[in-house]
């Protein structure tokens, strides 16, 4: 199959509820869709960070914003049927590994009993044709392998944030077979993706915010685990991914309601270490990083995904490389110190995206 290129036919007009349009991917696919054309609903709770790129890039203004959490059963149904749309997107999630050592039980409630009661909503309303839910590489039980990970391969989680995904992996599955295989009701995919770096992304504990927030104070960073390798990506390729996915469910594409993996090719799974340096080669100003000493919580040392599925059956493939992410990344932070207009900085790279792939 061809590389497609994500169509503003398709999405002008169409009705999207997006669950987690407050957080960093979310607010990224919200500002996506409605420059597409779409009518975009947001479902969340307030933005997880101060500053938040849902705030600096001015994403409510270009949405119709739904405060609610998707733990509330009720309040969730209810918007749902609300906005009646075509299209959901399930974004919201408690995405900290570290967190969810802190936070176990509110990392399941959300992760997985939110995962349910956005499906009980969906199953109950009429009208959704598509329900992308968007879980985590870190749904996979993690042997440490160097094998690429593929969409059968088992369950898992060594710690509750990757159990909670693969919780919501199964979950999305046992739904789909359940009630949603029949004629006339909404096809069901899940949809897993890498460590995603960009602007606008303040998450504690993640290291391209850490070490951005130090190179900009003139710090030195602290990393945790030089040595883990990961499969770094810039957050429009799994995006990308997703919105071809819904796409295909609405066209009814065989197999599409199913899982799927949207990561970066093999070469741009790298150690934690070398994204540093190249950061702060990029940063300049003689930015540095420094390795901590604390003793740390369990965290995966090599985790790879493979994409073959989605590269010959959706024609998804992803555009930039690491260092192009890397320097996106980096240019919009520049453009933010610089107080530019940042809806314009991130929509710009959103188009810029597009039209690499479309020159491809």
């Amino acid at each position: 199959m061809e590389d497609v290129v994500t169509s503003a036919s398709f999405w002008r007009g169409k009705r999207v509820f997006v669950t987690g349009h407050t957080g960093f991917k979310g607010a990224w696919l919200a500002l996506w869709l409605s420059d597409l054309g779409a009518e975009v609903t947001g479902y969340s709770l307030p933005p997880p960070t101060d500053p938040s790129l849902f705030g600096v890039a001015r994403v409510r203004g270009r949405v119709r914003h739904m405060d609610g959490d998707v733990r509330d059963e009720a309040a969730l149904a209810r918007a749902v049927r609300e906005s009646s749309p075509d299209i959901v997107f399930h974004l919201d999630a408690q995405s900290l590994v570290r967190l969810s050592y802190d936070e176990p039980v509110a990392t399941y409630a959300t992760n997985v009993m939110g995962t349910v009661n956005l499906l009980e909503a969906v199953r109950r309303s009429e009208g959704v044709r598509a329900v992308v839910c968007v879980t985590s590489d870190k749904c996979y039980e993690n042997r440490e392998t160097p094998r690429p990970y593929r969409e059968d391969d088992p369950m898992g989680g060594y710690d509750p944030y990757s159990g909670s995904k693969g919780c919501a992996e199964l979950v999305t599955s046992a739904y789909r077979r359940s009630f949603f295989g029949v004629a006339g009701a909404a096809a069901i995919a899940t949809a897993r993706a890498g460590n995603v770096i960009g602007g606008g992304d303040w998450a504690k504990d993640r290291l391209v915010p850490d070490l951005l927030n130090g190179f900009a104070v003139g710090a030195r960073p602290l990393i945790r685990f030089p040595s883990a390798v990961r499969p770094w990506q810039h957050v429009l390729e799994p995006l990308a991914g997703y919105l071809r996915l819904a796409e295909a469910l609405w066209d009814g594409v065989s197999g599409a309601a199913d899982g799927w993996n949207f990561g970066p090719d093999e070469t741009d799974a790298r150690p934690v270490g070398w994204i540093a340096d190249r950061l702060a080669a990029l940063w300049g100003e003689g930015a540095a990083w420094e390795r901590t000493g604390e003793p740390q919580p369990h965290e995966a040392h090599v985790l790879r995904l493979d994409c073959t599925k989605a590269r010959r059956e959706l024609g998804w493939r992803p555009v930039w490389a690491l260092d192009e992410a890397l320097r996106r990344t980096v240019a919009w932070r520049r453009a933010l110190d610089g107080v530019a207009d940042m809806a314009d900085v991130t929509l710009q790279q959103i188009r810029a995206r597009q039209g690499a792939l479309a020159g491809a």
